[in-house]
């Protein structure tokens, strides 16, 4: 009792050093969380991160010159049969 009795003296005689002690641990806390929170959610989407700096670099790649994109953003499809009728020779 003598450690958490010397901390209840320390903080609680005065009303302004224990107001002063719950906003600067309100303070770090909300620090550590979103600090906390922001770490964890670029763990999670390295891979997002990474795609979306290569369509930002691909879409100023086709704002500088828009000719140099076509091939890639031409799809091509082959014609598939619709179920039920007979393919043509």
């Amino acid at each position: 009792m003598g450690v958490l009795e010397g901390l209840y003296k320390l903080l609680m005689r005065r009303n302004s050093v224990y107001a002063t002690f719950v906003i600067a641990g309100a303070f770090a806390g909300e620090r550590a969380v979103d600090y906390g929170v922001h770490k964890i959610w670029e763990h999670n989407n390295v891979g997002f991160i990474i795609l979306r700096l290569l369509f930002q670099h691909l879409l100023a790649a086709y704002v500088s010159d828009p000719d140099l994109l076509t091939p890639i953003m031409q799809k091509r499809y082959e014609d598939i049969p619709v179920l039920g009728q007979r393919p043509t020779e």
